[in-house]
């Protein structure tokens, strides 16, 4: 569906809310009914057209577009050459990060050393990889969704577990609001699709919080990280000791 059938479909959603049909409308807007409808079912409308119907509505022509915008789909990974990009430059994953969390230019600014000029080429640079849009007063709008994820052994996830993931697990998850749990567990295959999924509902639960989060001040919130893996694995040191399947075969019928 393009963007200016969403806008669409999500006017029609505020008309019915109010509870104004479009003869209604035809009426407001000077207009006989069959070419509101022509005008609805072709989903060629200006934007001047689309802020008079707003107005005759008594809908906000921004909440329209800000609905239309979350509603429009969005992608839950970046490409492969995309995430090589945000590798390429100094910071620019960083940058990436920041954005990810929903951060203002004025809180990185406060927090790590980058000047404002080099902020903006980043905000530049992740709008032309298609992060974010980057609005006026260096505002931005993610292109990705709320389910965002790291591409399954990628440039990004490579680069982590190369150079993040010692110095995560450093830490002693003692902390207020901190865990760690390492649960290892003999499960058949459906159980494992089962567990996996939801651990995405877990990760779904995340965005929620994180998205409602957003409405409180800068001090009443702290950066958090949930790093999620399940897989068929096995200490190497404890692989190490495993006797052979000959072995292990006589041992069962000696017993």
């Amino acid at each position: 569906m393009s963007s200016p059938e969403i806008i669409l479909q999500v006017l029609r959603s505020h008309l019915r809310a109010a509870d104004v049909t479009y003869k209604m409308l035809a009426e407001r807007i000077d207009m006989s009914e069959s070419s509101v409808k022509r005008m609805f079912g072709q989903a060629d409308m200006p934007l001047s057209r689309l802020a008079q119907i707003c107005k005759a509505a008594g809908v906000a022509m921004e909440d329209v577009l800000r609905a239309a915008a979350d509603a429009t789909p969005q992608a839950d990974t970046l490409t492969l050459t995309q995430e090589k990009s945000l590798l390429a430059q100094p910071h620019l994953l960083l940058m990436a990060i920041c954005c990810l969390g929903h951060w203002t230019l004025e809180q990185v600014l406060e927090t790590y050393k980058l000047t404002e000029p080099e902020c903006i080429l980043l905000l530049a640079e992740l709008d032309r990889l298609g992060l974010i849009e980057l609005k006026p007063l260096n505002r931005y709008r993610l292109r990705v969704s709320n389910a965002f994820r790291w591409l399954p052994d990628g440039p990004v996830q490579q680069f982590f577990r190369a150079h993040v993931v010692d110095d995560y697990f450093a830490g002693s998850f003692n902390g207020a609001g901190e865990t760690l749990l390492c649960l290892p567990a003999r499960l058949s295959l459906p159980s494992a699709q089962e567990l996996v999924g939801r651990i995405q509902q877990l990760a779904g639960e995340l965005a929620r919080l994180h998205q409602n989060d957003r409405r409180l001040a800068a001090p009443e919130r702290d950066g958090f990280t949930l790093l999620v893996g399940f897989r068929s694995w096995e200490f190497s040191a404890f692989t190490a000791l495993r006797r052979s399947a000959a072995t292990a075969a006589a041992v069962a019928v000696t017993r």
